[in-house]
């Protein structure tokens, strides 16, 4: 297993029964198993927040790359690559 301090951290904002949020989930996976690179993904369920819930409504999943936002709805593989790329160590 990976040290965790090497990881790059993600967060994907979501909700239940949500398939956008799976897919993007399912995405960062398979992309950074591609690419060889630890990630550390947090998954922030809005609906657990009032404030978050506010926030991001429906536009779920939102997804952090390293601290800034990276995507909307849907994770695109290459622009994926790109942003572990230059966020891993």
């Amino acid at each position: 297993m990976s040290d965790t301090s090497d990881a790059v951290d993600i967060v994907v904002y979501t909700r239940e029964q949500c398939h956008l949020c799976d897919e993007a989930e399912a995405t960062i996976r398979e992309v950074a198993e591609d690419e060889g690179v630890p990630v550390d993904i947090e998954l922030v369920d809005v609906d657990t927040d009032e404030e978050l819930r506010e926030e991001y409504g429906e536009r779920v999943p939102y997804v952090y790359v390293d601290g800034r936002p990276a995507f909307k709805f849907r994770v695109d593989p290459a622009q994926l690559r790109e942003k572990l790329a230059v966020a891993s160590p």
